[in-house]
């Protein structure tokens, strides 16, 4: 059903000019009593939009034109918010990894948040075509008393096409600094026969998807007692496997479920306790 396995190379078996090279920079400031983006840069297939938004929040919408990612395809996103200004960046749509001929696909986030601001960080899931092969890293510098939360998801195959990975790599770094002191670190790695993996009892119990929700700022760690009682009475939540914790001030949530729309649903109630607002409007298509 599905395209068999290729050798993989040392060398990418397609030139550097055939594959995507580009991103976005974004940066937001304060102009009275709303936040607007000061500098906006667009390279390759990406562009960033900016629908209204009806409180003091600018909202940013990243657009893949491509509509998806192959092999040795790489984007960057960059954004920074000066102090006191307040955003949410989402993105238009799934992003689609799709199955690479040997080189990696790269997804790198950098993110700086000045003092008194506060960032939402909502892209939307990433999903891994068999064969796909991602490395993926998110970069967070915050100033001691900013505000930022961070939602991650993966699919892990095309569930409605009957499609898991039998083959694949992903390696998913992140690293969180506040005030020059790192507080976060994680890599998660998988590699080969990725079904298998998460099929083991403990690593996944046969997941097809996960999410990783983080939260730091003023009132967050102490929604801990709240988001517990969500994640355990709330029928959003009875197909999904998720905890919660704290630690050094940042509240940390685990989602994962079989079903992926069943996690999405869940992580859509989730959020929504998280960032006190409406989610972005391309959440709901």
């Amino acid at each position: 059903m599905f395209a068999p396995a290729l050798p993989q190379s040392p060398e990418p078996l397609l030139p550097d000019y055939v594959r995507a090279d580009g991103g976005v920079r974004l940066r937001f400031g304060q102009v009275g009593a709303r936040t607007m983006r000061l500098e906006v840069a667009e390279s390759g297939g990406y562009r960033a939009r900016f629908p209204t938004a009806y409180d003091e929040r600018c909202e940013a919408v990243l657009i893949n034109t491509a509509g998806g990612m192959a092999g040795g395809d790489r984007a960057v996103t960059r954004i920074a918010l000066d102090p006191g200004a307040r955003a949410v960046v989402t993105t238009q749509a799934a992003e689609k990894i799709y199955r690479s001929q040997g080189s990696e696909t790269r997804v790198e986030t950098k993110v700086e948040v000045a003092p008194g601001a506060e960032l939402a960080w909502l892209p939307q899931e990433t999903i891994l075509f068999s064969g796909s092969r991602l490395a993926r890293s998110l970069d967070v510098e915050l100033a001691a008393d900013a505000s930022f939360i961070a939602a991650e998801t993966l699919y892990f195959g095309r569930a409605a096409m009957g499609e898991s990975l039998s083959r694949g790599h992903l390696h998913d770094r992140w690293r969180i600094r506040r005030d020059g002191k790192l507080i976060f670190a994680e890599d998660l790695r998988l590699d080969g026969a990725i079904d298998a993996t998460l099929g083991r009892k403990a690593v996944g119990l046969g997941a097809r998807a996960v999410a990783t929700v983080f939260a730091i700022g003023p009132g967050q760690p102490e929604k801990l007692t709240e988001i517990r009682a969500l994640l355990a009475d709330d029928p959003a939540f009875a197909e999904v496997e998720a905890g919660a914790g704290t630690l050094d001030g940042f509240l940390l949530v685990r989602l994962l479920s079989l079903d992926a729309q069943a996690l999405r649903r869940a992580l859509v109630m989730l959020l929504g306790h998280l960032i006190d607002r409406a989610l972005p409007r391309t959440w709901s298509i």
